[in-house]
């Protein structure tokens, strides 16, 4: 199995511990981003969707400007905008990046969330409109004449792309799809239509277990064999073990301070209250009390600290993705590829010192992750390394 590494794109430098500086759309840091992490040797580089935010399509436009190898995967709320409009948007934006476009579908966990850009469904009805939505959206990338469609969120009448994406798929013009969610229905729409399943970084067990009920209803539809997995994790790399869990509890310390500052009087429930709504951010919770590293060293002092609430990143620059490995370079590669082994191909790593850490992944982390891949899957070739010859 092949290993692909997605980056982060933002549109300022923010993270849990950093505070936003810069102004809020600052095309100097994209293109430095986008740029340091296409010569890091990273395959993709998200760009992530908040209400709030600025547009996601217009940040990968942008980045698509400033490198000529990166692919742009962009997060996608359905039910924002048209399916079909959707379609011609991704499709535009491939031939604009002479095929580098990819979709990340995000339905959405937080109804407060998602009512601030209109939309009033409930959870399970979300994830129906998604399943209608990605019917539609490919269909518009892959018919050849004007089609009809009747389902209970979408009716169109007639329609017909004339663009249509520059990268192909088994079915003809199509673009990557890769899906976030872990709740039951998000399971079932993942499994007909996702090309990559995106999940958070738990310990090595629950990620098999998300893995298992993925393919179990992929091969509802014929498709087991069909779906990648892709692991979100945050990488805190150190020269020596115990200088990278230094460097973890000064991320942990800033965090603190960035949360205590944000919240005001009242204290920090005020930033994460209660039990978020998202089933990932729950997994998440659920680990962080169970220990505060699992595994050999999956760190969830973070995600302790905020309850791994998503959704609170326009002002505190904080979502649900919040474990980490730590450890040297070496080590942290030697827990990727734990991963790799039980089926793991994606790994979309970012850091808390965005634009440094993206340096050290692309310095120090990807290639180590390769060289190590690489004797794993020769055997023979790390024995004769061992030997010296």
């Amino acid at each position: 199995m092949s290993i692909e590494f997605i980056g982060f794109l933002a549109h300022q430098e923010a993270s849990e511990a950093v505070v936003p500086h810069g102004p809020l759309v600052n095309p100097e840091f994209v293109g430095a981003y986008a740029r340091t992490q296409e010569y890091g040797g990273f395959d993709k580089a998200l760009i992530a969707y908040h209400s709030a935010a600025p547009d996601g399509f217009q940040v990968a436009a942008y980045a698509a400007r400033e490198t000529s190898r990166l692919g742009l995967l962009i997060a996608h709320r359905p039910g924002v905008v048209a399916p079909t409009v959707a379609a011609r948007q991704f499709a535009t934006l491939d031939h604009f990046s002479q095929g580098r476009a990819a979709v990340n579908i995000i339905t959405g966990g937080n109804d407060a969330e998602q009512q601030r850009d209109g939309d009033f469904l409930g959870h399970d009805e979300r994830y129906e409109r998604t399943d209608e939505y990605l019917s539609l959206i490919k269909q518009a990338w892959q018919s050849p004449e004007p089609f009809d469609f009747d389902g209970r969120h979408y009716k169109v009448r007639g329609h017909f792309a004339q663009v249509r994406p520059l990268q192909r798929g088994p079915a003809g013009p199509h673009i990557p799809v890769y899906f976030s969610g872990s709740s039951p229905a998000a399971v079932a729409v993942a499994g007909k239509h996702a090309d990559v399943f995106m999940m958070w970084g738990e310990p090595l067990a629950g990620i098999a277990e998300q893995i298992a009920a993925v393919r179990a209803s992929a091969a509802r539809y014929g498709r087991a064999d069909k779906l990648r997995f892709s692991l979100s994790i945050r990488p805190i790399l150190g020269a020596t073990e115990d200088e990278a869990w230094a460097r973890a509890e000064r991320i942990l310390a800033a965090t603190r301070g960035k949360l205590e500052k944000a919240a005001g009087p009242g204290g920090l429930h005020r930033i994460a209250p209660g039990q978020p709504q998202n089933v990932g951010s729950q997994r998440l919770a659920a680990f962080a009390a169970q220990g505060t590293v699992l595994d050999k060293r999956l760190w969830t002092g973070i995600a302790a600290l905020t309850g791994a609430v998503a959704g609170t990143a326009a002002t505190t620059g904080i979502g649900g993705n919040s474990t980490a490995l730590v450890g040297t370079p070496e080590q942290v590669a030697e827990a990727l590829l734990d991963y790799h082994e039980i089926g793991v191909g994606t790994f979309l790593i970012r850091g808390f010192d965005p634009l440094l850490d993206a340096v050290l992944y692309g310095r120090e982390l990807i290639p180590e992750v390769r060289r190590q891949l690489s004797l794993r899957q020769h055997p023979g070739q790390a024995r004769r390394a061992a030997a010296g010859l």
